[in-house]
C-alpha cells in the first residue's frame, strides 16, 4: 500500500492534479535519464526525498565525498549525466574535493543542493548555507532559482551545462520550493534537445595535415579526452598512417589509445628533463585530448627541445587555451583524427619497437614481503581484455601503468585532480553503470581511508567488483618525497589499521593476504567470475613499501 501511494504521489504530474515543483522536477529527471539519485540526505532534503516514486532509485552514500565519487563513476560509465543530492553547507562542503575531481575527470553531474526554507532565509536560520561560491570555480555552473517555479527549468539547464562543459552543475533549492505549485503557463527554461557538432572545419584539417605532412619523425600524445571507441578507432588509423609512436599523457585520468597496439610507446614522464629526452627524437608532436603537458614536480626549461614542434587537438577549451603550442585546434578529437587519416598519405617508415611490459619480479624469498609488482603482475596475467582498472595508489601508479595495459576504451580510470578518495566510490559507480564489464580497483591503503565509506554502498546495493588494497602500512609516496627533499618525515606509519576488518564492518567480504601463494589463490578464485559477481570482494594485500618513485 505504501509503495502504491508513493507512486501516486510521485506521478501526480502525469495526472495533472495539483502539480508541484517536485512533481515537475521528477518529470525532468525522467526526461533526462536522471532516475538514479546518489545522496547522503539531511533535513533540508526531506521534503524532496520522502515518498520517492517507484521509478526513481535512491542510492545512499555514507559520506558526501563517496556520494559524488559514486555519481562520478556512474556518469563516466554511462557517458551521460548522473544526479547527486547534497545537504546544504555540510554536504556541499564535504563534497568539494570530490566535485573538483569530477570537473577534472570531465564527468557530467547534476548536483541538487538543499537549502533552508526560502521564507526566512533573510534571517539566516539554522542550517542556512552560503552555497553559491562554496565549491569555488570547480562547478561548471551554479544557480539559485529566483522563484520556486524556476527549479525544474534550472535542473534541465544544469543537464545541458554539465554535458556542454563536461563537469558538475549545481542547483540550490530551498526546502519549501518543492511543495510550491508548478507553473504550467510558461516556456521551459532549457531546450528540449541539445545537439553538439561532431565535425571539424576543413581549414583546420588542412592546417593539421600541413603540420604533420612535413614531419620526418612525427609522434602522437593522447589523453583522457580521447578515451572513447570512436576516437580510439580514428587514432589507430592515424597512427598507422603515420607509422608514429603513441604516448599516453602523464597523470592521465583515462587511456586515449589501445595500449596493446604495436605503436603504443608507454606513458610520458612527469618532469621536464625526462620529457624533453623522451620527445627529442621527434620533430612534430600532435597531442590529442590532453593539455600540453601535465607535469608534477617543477623543473626549469622548456617542455621540448628546440626544433620539436607541438600542436594540440581537443574539444576542451581550457586545455587548448593553456597549451603553449604552435597550433591549437578546438574540435572533436575523433573527427579531427579521422579526417587527418583520410587526408594524409601513407608514410613509409620503420615502425618503432613495440612497448613491452617488464617481466614479473622474482618471487619473494622466505620471510620476505611481497612487492606491489607481484600483485600487479599477477593481475595482469589474469584480468580479461575488457576489464576496467580504477587506480588510486600514487606511489605504485608508474608500475601499474607499465603492467596493467588498457586494451579497450575505459580500460583505465583514475582521479585527474590527484586528490584521494575517488577510487572506491568511483569504481562502484562505474560497475553500477556497466554491469557487464569486470571492474577492479587498485588502491593504496592510505588512499582507501579517504573514501572507505563507499564500501558500504557497494555491499548494500550488491555491486560486484574487486578491490585490491596495496597495504604498505603508511603513506609511502610521502615518505619517498620526504627522502627526495632530504628531510625526515614527521608522520608515523599506520600499519595497525586493519583495512580488511574495516571492510567487513561495512558489510563487504574481505580477506587479508600475506603471502604470494595466498594472493594467487585468491585471484584465481575471484577474477574468472568477476563479470558476473553480485557482491564486492576486498583483498587487503600486505606489501613492502615501494622503495623508489619516479612519476
Amino acid at each position: 500500500m505504501g509503495e502504491a501511494a508513493a507512486d501516486r504521489r510521485g506521478r501526480r504530474g502525469s495526472l495533472g492534479l495539483n502539480r508541484t515543483v517536485r512533481d515537475a522536477t521528477f518529470d525532468v529527471f525522467r526526461r533526462r535519464g536522471l532516475t538514479t539519485l546518489f545522496s547522503n540526505p539531511g533535513s533540508t532534503e526531506v521534503p524532496f526525498l520522502t515518498d520517492l516514486p517507484g521509478d526513481l532509485r535512491f542510492v545512499l552514500g555514507l559520506h558526501e565525498g563517496s556520494v559524488v565519487a559514486l555519481a562520478t563513476g556512474f556518469a563516466i560509465g554511462r557517458g551521460e549525466p548522473a544526479l547527486a543530492v547534497l545537504h546544504t553547507t555540510a554536504g556541499l562542503g564535504n563534497a568539494v574535493g570530490a566535485i573538483a575531481t569530477a570537473r577534472m575527470n570531465r564527468a557530467p553531474l547534476v548536483i541538487v543542493v538543499g537549502q533552508q526554507d526560502r521564507r526566512h532565509l533573510v534571517f539566516e536560520p539554522f542550517l542556512t548555507g552560503r552555497l553559491e561560491r562554496l565549491a569555488g570555480d570547480y562547478p561548471v555552473w551554479v544557480d539559485l532559482p529566483v522563484r520556486a517555479q524556476d527549479v525544474p527549468g534550472a535542473i534541465e539547464r544544469a543537464c545541458h551545462e554539465a554535458v556542454t562543459h563536461r563537469g558538475p552543475a549545481i542547483v540550490i533549492v530551498p526546502m519549501d520550493d518543492w511543495s510550491a505549485p508548478a507553473d504550467e503557463d510558461r516556456e521551459d527554461a532549457a531546450s528540449a534537445r541539445l545537439m553538439q557538432a561532431a565535425s571539424i572545419d576543413s581549414a583546420a584539417v588542412e592546417e593539421l595535415a600541413s603540420f604533420l605532412g612535413s614531419a620526418q619523425a612525427p609522434a602522437l600524445v593522447v589523453g583522457a579526452g580521447a578515451d572513447d571507441p570512436t576516437t580510439w578507432a580514428a587514432l589507430v588509423q592515424l597512427a598507422e598512417r603515420l607509422v608514429a609512436p603513441v604516448f599516453q599523457e602523464s597523470f592521465g585520468a583515462r587511456a586515449g589509445f589501445p595500449q596493446d597496439h604495436r605503436l603504443f610507446s608507454g606513458v610520458l614522464p612527469a618532469d621536464r628533463p625526462r620529457l624533453r629526452e623522451k620527445l627529442a627524437p621527434y620533430d612534430a608532436v600532435l597531442v590529442v585530448g590532453a593539455a600540453v603537458f601535465r607535469q608534477s614536480p617543477y623543473t626549469s626549461g622548456r617542455f621540448t627541445e628546440e626544433g620539436v614542434r607541438v600542436a594540440v587537438v581537443s574539444n576542451d577549451a581550457d586545455e587548448v587555451h593553456r597549451s603553449p603550442v604552435e597550433l591549437a585546434v578546438l574540435a572533436p578529437p575523433a573527427a579531427a583524427c579521422a579526417a587527418l587519416a583520410e587526408r594524409l598519405p601513407q608514410r613509409e617508415a620503420q615502425a618503432p619497437e613495440p612497448y613491452r611490459p617488464p617481466p614479473a619480479p622474482a618471487l619473494p624469498g622466505p620471510g620476505e614481503r611481497m612487492l606491489a609488482g607481484h600483485v600487479l603482475a599477477a593481475l595482469a596475467e589474469r584480468l580479461p581484455r575488457n576489464a576496467i582498472v580504477v587506480e588510486e595508489a600514487p606511489v605504485d601508479r608508474p608500475e601499474l601503468h607499465e603492467r596493467l595495459l588498457a586494451r579497450e576504451p575505459l580500460g583505465f580510470l583514475s582521479a585527474a585532480m590527484g586528490g584521494l578518495g575517488f577510487a572506491i566510490g568511483g569504481s562502484t559507480g562505474v560497475r553500477m553503470a556497466l554491469p557487464e564489464r569486470p571492474v577492479v580497483a587498485v588502491v593504496g591503503d592510505g588512499s582507501s581511508l579517504y573514501g572507505i565509506q563507499a564500501l558500504w554502498s557497494a555491499a548494500h546495493y550488491g555491486v560486484g567488483l574487486l578491490f585490491v588494497i596495496l597495504s604498505n602500512g603508511g603513506y609511502a609516496i610521502m615518505d619517498r618525497l620526504a627522502e627526495r627533499a632530504g628531510g625526515d618525515a614527521p608522520w608515523p606509519q599506520f600499519d595497525d589499521v586493519d583495512i580488511a576488518g574495516l571492510a567487513r564492518c561495512f558489510g563487504c567480504d574481505a580477506r587479508r593476504i600475506e603471502t604470494h601463494e595466498e594472493l594467487l589463490a585468491a585471484l584465481d578464485e575471484a577474477v574468472p567470475g568477476l563479470a558476473s559477481r553480485s557482491e564486492p570482494l576486498l583483498l587487503d594485500v600486505a606489501i613492502a613499501p615501494t622503495a623508489t618513485f619516479a612519476p
